[in-house]
């Protein structure tokens, strides 16, 4: 199997990991890629299911790892391939003076970046007409891995020690979404300045667009080298029903944003997120898609994940068979404009490990 078709399986299915001594632990709840685990495929790392109902089911297993952190994957006892695991970083195992884990603040994602939810809460979260179903955001809060607000200076300390214990090369802060009309723009800004005037490090950071587009031009000039602004959903009847408070910000807005947006970090240095498999068509996922790339916007497309303890937990993830496809027609889009993950500066679309998009390019 080769790799770009085992790391769409693997995302599309799960991983069971019959031995759960394996490598550093995975994730549950939160924001980013929640019930998830780091994996490397052939000199790739992605992050694949492990802590999902569907992840329990999959026809791809592993047992025991070899000293070197590896392990066989095999599929219906046969073997398919060879994966290793990222070990734990070692700015885990620092807290700050006031005693709180370096890990509660910031995580390793995937094998050398920085990711964190600079506020923990969202305004749209704990209403049920609101939330967004696929979200779980305050799950790791409620279950104390984590705090409610990264202090800049939290942020800038944690920040400063995983490039220089871990060799992390760029950072990730996204955030829920505030009571305020700057959807968190002005958070961010404040938290990037911390941690440029303490560490050289690329960062990209997401909200939703904000009520003022010159909070893009602050943004910049306070050390965000890149923005994602993440779509998920594209048709509108999806949107209302699997997003309903996001819903209420039409796709013209966010189009408008990311036209701004481009105009302040360059082509390519502006992403969103479009999850396949919450109920739009193939054809508007790639349609969208083109539209994107046409501004200069990167459409970071990744297989939609039930969650645990979301009101899409028993939602069934998208099959391998249209990631393949889809992957091949986004990133036939991308060869042809030019645009590559490996030219941002920072962000969830340079990383690549929550989809198989970038091996498509």
């Amino acid at each position: 199997m080769d790799k770009q078709q085992l790391i769409t399986e693997l995302q599309s299915h799960g991983l069971r990991i019959i031995d759960q001594s394996i490598g550093a632990s995975g994730r549950r709840g939160g924001a980013g890629p929640s019930d998830h685990k780091a994996v490397t495929v052939d000199g790739t790392t992605v992050m694949v299911p492990i802590y999902t109902g569907m992840a329990s089911e999959s026809p791809y297993s592993i047992e025991a790892p070899s000293a070197s952190h590896q392990a066989v994957v095999a599929s219906a006892s046969e073997p398919v391939a060879t994966i290793t695991f990222p070990q734990q970083p070692k700015f885990y195992d620092c807290e700050t003076a006031d005693g709180i884990p370096y890990s509660h603040i910031a995580l390793l994602h995937s094998k050398d970046v920085l990711a964190t939810t600079v506020l923990q809460t969202c305004k749209r979260y704990r209403d049920v007409d609101t939330v967004c179903q696929f979200c779980a955001i305050e799950k790791s809060l409620e279950a104390g891995r984590t705090i409610a607000r990264k202090t800049p200076a939290q942020l800038a300390e944690v920040a400063e020690a995983a490039v220089r214990l871990d060799g992390v090369k760029h950072m990730i802060m996204t955030t829920g979404t505030p009571h305020t009309s700057d959807r968190g723009a002005a958070y961010l800004t404040e938290c990037a300045k911390a941690i440029k005037a303490k560490v050289d490090l690329p960062i990209q950071a997401q909200c939703e667009p904000p009520d003022d587009f010159s909070w893009f031009e602050r943004m910049k000039l306070a050390g965000i080298d890149s923005l994602g602004m993440h779509l998920e959903a594209v048709e509108p009847e999806v949107r209302a029903r699997i997003m309903p408070g996001k819903a209420e910000v039409p796709l013209s807005t966010y189009f408008q944003a990311f036209e701004a947006a481009v105009a302040v970090f360059g082509r390519g240095q502006v992403s969103t997120y479009l999850l396949a498999g919450l109920g739009d068509r193939l054809e508007s996922l790639v349609e969208v898609s083109d539209k994107l790339i046409n501004l200069g916007v990167y459409p970071f497309v990744v297989p939609f994940v039930p969650i645990s303890d979301t009101p899409l937990a028993q939602h069934p993830a998208p099959s391998s068979e249209f990631m393949f496809s889809l992957y091949q027609q986004v990133g036939d889009l991308l060869q042809r404009s030019g645009m590559s993950s490996a030219d941002m500066h920072a962000g969830c679309g340079k990383c690549g490990a929550c989809s198989a998009l970038s091996t498509f390019e």
